[in-house]
C-alpha cells in the first residue's frame, strides 16, 4: 500500500497545512510505503519568481522534516527531479477527455473570470496530478476537501487507461485518506475563510517559522464574538470564529470538539484564548526553531532531496516504461 501526496512551494507553511497535511504525513510514514513530493511543477502553473521557487522548494522540504517525516522512512523529492511525472502527464492527457476537465470547479476559482489568460498548465493541473498519483501506482492519497474531485479524476484516467489499453489491473484506483481533526483549518479573521498564505491581514495565519510570541500574540487578536462558549456541539452553529478556535484547540490536542466543550463550555474567550495560545505554543514553536535551523542549511536539504529524487525515479522509471511499452512507443 503506497501513499503519494504533495504540497506546492508557493508560500510559507502555516497552522492549517501542519493540521491538514503534513501531521497526517508524520502518522502514515509508520503505516504505509510514503513518498512526500514538493510539487514545483504545479506550482508554475502561475508566475512563479525563479529565486523564490528555488527557496520555496527548500522551505517546504524542511517543513516536512521539521515536522516529524523522517527521510530515511519516507521518500521526500522534489517533482521536477523526477521526470517520469512529465512524461506519464503527457500521455495521461491524451486520455483524459476535455469534458472532465471542463469539470474541475478549481480551475475556475483560480483563473477567475478571465479565464482566456490562463495558462494551458492550469487547465491541465488535475492531469498532472494523477500523472503524481499514477507514476507510482500509489494506492492511497492523502486529500483536503477541496481536491477531492481531483482524486476522482485520478481514478477516471487510471480507469479509462486500463479499458483502453485491455490492462485492467495496470494502475490502481487511488483511494483518498480523510481522516482525523484538522482537516479544514479558517482564518483567524473570518471564519468562513479557509486559513491562506495569501490572506492580507498578517494576524489571519499561524505560520510554521513564527516564534513563541508571535503564535500567542495572533491567537490573542483572533475574531471572536461576545457570548461564551456553548457546552454542546450544536450552539457552534451560526459561530464560524468559536467554532474554529474550538477546532484548532481539538486539533492540536488530538482531542473531539465535543470533548473540548465539555472542558471549556460555558467559560468566555478570556479563559479559552490563553489555554489554546498556551497549547499551540507548546505544539507549533518547537517546530518553527527546527525549520528555521534546516533552512539555514541548504546544503543538507539539497542532499536530502537529490536522494529522494532518486529513490522516487527507482520506482517511477520502470512504470513508465512498463505504460509506453503497453500504448505502443518504442521502449
Amino acid at each position: 500500500m503506497r501513499v503519494l501526496s504533495g504540497i506546492q512551494p508557493s508560500g510559507d507553511m502555516q497552522l492549517g497545512n501542519y493540521l491538514g497535511a503534513i501531521r497526517k504525513f508524520v502518522d502514515l510514514q509508520h503505516q504505509y510505503d510514503c513518498n512526500f513530493c514538493v510539487v514545483d511543477m504545479h506550482a508554475i502553473t502561475v508566475w512563479q519568481d525563479p529565486v523564490k521557487l528555488r527557496e520555496q522548494t527548500f522551505h517546504i522540504a524542511a517543513a516536512y522534516i521539521a515536522a516529524g517525516v523522517d527521510p530515511e522512512k519516507a521518500v521526500i523529492f522534489h517533482q521536477s527531479g523526477v521526470r517520469a511525472h512529465a512524461e506519464l502527464a503527457w500521455i495521461l492527457n491524451c486520455v483524459a477527455r476535455l469534458g472532465w476537465l471542463d469539470r474541475m470547479t478549481q480551475f475556475k476559482d483560480k483563473a477567475g473570470k478571465d479565464k482566456e489568460r490562463a495558462s494551458v498548465g492550469l487547465y491541465t493541473y488535475p492531469v498532472l496530478q494523477a500523472a503524481d498519483i499514477l507514476v507510482y501506482k500509489a494506492t492511497h492519497v492523502p486529500v483536503g476537501e477541496d481536491q477531492k474531485q481531483h482524486l476522482e479524476l485520478s481514478r477516471d484516467i487510471a480507469g479509462k487507461f486500463n479499458h483502453d489499453f485491455k490492462t485492467p489491473d495496470f494502475f490502481p484506483l487511488p483511494e483518498p485518506l480523510i481522516k482525523g481533526p484538522g482537516a479544514r483549518i479558517m482564518s483567524l479573521r473570518d471564519g468562513t475563510a479557509k486559513m491562506s498564505k495569501s490572506d492580507p491581514s498578517a494576524n489571519a495565519c499561524i505560520y510554521l517559522k513564527d516564534d513563541a510570541d508571535l503564535i500567542a500574540k495572533k491567537i490573542k487578536k483572533a475574531k471572536t464574538d461576545p457570548e461564551p462558549l456553548p457546552t454542546e456541539l450544536d450552539g457552534l452553529t451560526d459561530r464560524p470564529e468559536a467554532k474554529n478556535l474550538v477546532g484548532i484547540y481539538g486539533a492540536l490536542s488530538g482531542k473531539s470538539d465535543e470533548d473540548v466543550l465539555s472542558e471549556f463550555g460555558g467559560q468566555g474567550f478570556g479563559v479559552f484564548k490563553p489555554a489554546l495560545a498556551e497549547l499551540a505554543v507548546e505544539k507549533i514553536a518547537p517546530i518553527g526553531t527546527e525549520l528555521r535551523r534546516l533552512e539555514d542549511d541548504p546544503t543538507y536539504l539539497a542532499g536530502i532531496l537529490e536522494k529522494g529524487a532518486e529513490k522516487a525515479a527507482a520506482i517511477a522509471d520502470p512504470i513508465v516504461r512498463d505504460v509506453k511499452e503497453i500504448v505502443g512507443f518504442l521502449v
